[in-house]
């Protein structure tokens, strides 16, 4: 056996690609990026499965592998992604990395046309003769091929060069036979956001992540505390995170988390086509993921206007940089928030905020008067004022126990929205609201009712006071424009 080094082991974001408009590297976001992580990792992956490598040339991946060299600048190494279709494109991309002075590559499965065993072997046998350490990448769910302990065994303990494996299968099974088999002479990275703590506790070296893009000082934590023997707090740290790694790994890891390093204030563009904004990473994935942000203490707060008009209120809240710090126009505030699955137990919201003593005020009155409760319309709240409104026609018993679920939903979104100061109370008396809401004739799962509609209604308050979507987020969105029951019968 040949090559060991000490370097690769601990925490490794898997960076993203910046984009411009123009749909060119962004050099500038792409240094603050690396200027962001840098404090709190071991190490950086440019140009692996997060990074977009697919979606991108040769000269472009040679261009982000030089510009995060030379940011870098020695503070950590740099394991770049070298991996292609083709042996020749692999070999000639990983010869120029080693030149230009990467620590080691990261090298993919040839993916696509799903090469046999040892045609995967033979193609990390060409890359040994580069000698630049490599560490092979485990990550069927997109190569289409799955590194069996055997075909592990043979091509990480053959090769001079190989230093590593990044497994990113999420099968815990296969990465133990890893640690059987070749633990203490390569390193085992896991590459799967969900289990990281569970791979580190029971022996890998360290964690190249999707999500250390946005929480890498909490990946960093729990991996010393993995290494200081306290698994309580490694397990704890894992928990808290588990709700938000899970949207970035299933849903569209790329998008989920441009669009949650810009709710930070990091601007890296959005992903390249066909990846669009809300196509595989959705609007009811972004909104929950912004929660989470929240929650982790990853965007801050800042002080806000509520300006009524007759009054102004000055609170603080959750601000993303496209959080308005004057809240006006109290005449009609729209939003609207979907959250699900299940399918049946799936919640559609439509949101009106205003004034109480304005249209909005004046509409609930009118309609409690004229067909309120022909329509099984009723106010549910006083402060703000609160009318639910069945989107369906209720006909039976079990239809009006499921609403009485969704009012339920409903009630705790605003309370946590005055708690968490986006509906302020000094304002309270001042506004009112309707609150449309859907729950499907076919739906039995009373718990999924009730928070699917607390989801729907707290994002639809959100969106409803910070006017969004915005024209630009429309605009950009218009080729993946879906209404949540477009394709239902």
């Amino acid at each position: 056996m040949g090559y060991k080094t000490d370097w690769f082991k601990g925490i490794f974001p898997a960076l993203v690609t910046p984009f411009t408009p123009d749909d060119d590297v962004d050099e500038k976001a792409f240094r603050r990026l690396l200027q962001f992580v840098l404090p709190h990792v071991d190490g950086v992956v440019p140009c692996g499965t997060t990074g977009e490598f697919s979606y991108m040339g040769l000269e472009e991946r040679k261009k982000v592998i030089a510009i995060c060299l030379d940011e870098v600048k020695d503070e950590v190494p740099v394991l770049a992604g070298t991996g292609c279709t083709t042996t020749r494109d692999t070999v000639a991309l990983t010869a120029w990395a080693k030149e230009a002075g990467v620590s080691g590559a990261l090298v993919v499965a040839p993916y696509f046309l799903k090469p046999s065993f040892n045609e995967v072997y033979d193609h990390f046998g060409a890359l040994d003769q580069i000698g630049l350490p490599i560490v092979m990448y485990n990550i069927p769910q997109c190569a289409g091929t799955h590194f069996k302990w055997w075909t592990a065994e043979g091509g990480l303990l053959d090769f001079e060069n190989t230093i590593g494996i990044k497994d990113s299968s999420g099968d815990l099974p296969f990465m133990g036979a890893l640690f059987e088999k070749v633990k203490g002479k390569v390193s085992i990275f896991v590459g799967h956001d969900e289990v990281v703590q569970a791979a580190l506790g029971a022996g890998a070296d360290g964690a190249i992540l999707a999500s250390a893009n946005l929480i890498p000082d909490i990946w960093q934590r729990v991996y010393r505390a993995t290494q200081e023997g306290d698994l309580a707090t490694a397990q704890e740290w894992q928990q808290r995170v588990q709700r938000l790694v899970r949207i970035v790994v299933r849903c569209g890891a790329n998008q989920a988390c441009k669009e949650g390093l810009r709710m930070m204030g990091v601007d890296v563009g959005d992903s390249r086509h066909p990846i669009v904004p809300g196509g595989a990473f959705r609007r009811e994935d972004r909104e929950e993921l912004r929660l989470q942000l929240e929650s982790l203490g990853k965007i801050d707060r800042a002080p806000v206007t509520y300006d009524l008009g007759t009054k102004q209120v000055l609170t603080d809240v959750f601000a993303t940089p496209h959080t308005p710090r004057t809240i006006d126009g109290w005449t009609m505030k729209v939003g609207e928030g979907f959250a699900g699955p299940p399918f049946q137990e799936l919640a559609h919201v439509d949101l009106l905020i205003g004034l109480k003593e304005g249209p909005v005020g004046r509409a609930i009155d009118r309609s409690l008067a004229g067909w309120g409760e022909e329509r099984n319309l009723r106010v549910i709240k006083e402060q703000p004022r609160t009318l639910l409104v069945p989107t369906v026609t209720i006909r039976t018993a079990m239809q009006r126990r499921l609403m009485e679920e969704a009012a339920a939903g409903v009630g705790l979104a605003i309370d946590l929205s005055i708690e968490d100061g986006f509906l302020p109370e000094a304002i309270l008396d001042d506004i009112a609201l309707i609150v449309n809401a859907f729950v499907h004739p076919a739906a039995s799962i009373a718990r999924r009712v009730a928070f699917n509609n607390y989801k729907a209604t707290r994002h639809a308050i959100r969106k409803a006071l910070e006017g969004r979507p915005r024209v630009e987020e429309l605009i950009a969105e218009k080729a993946s424009a879906r209404h949540p029951f477009r394709y239902a019968p």
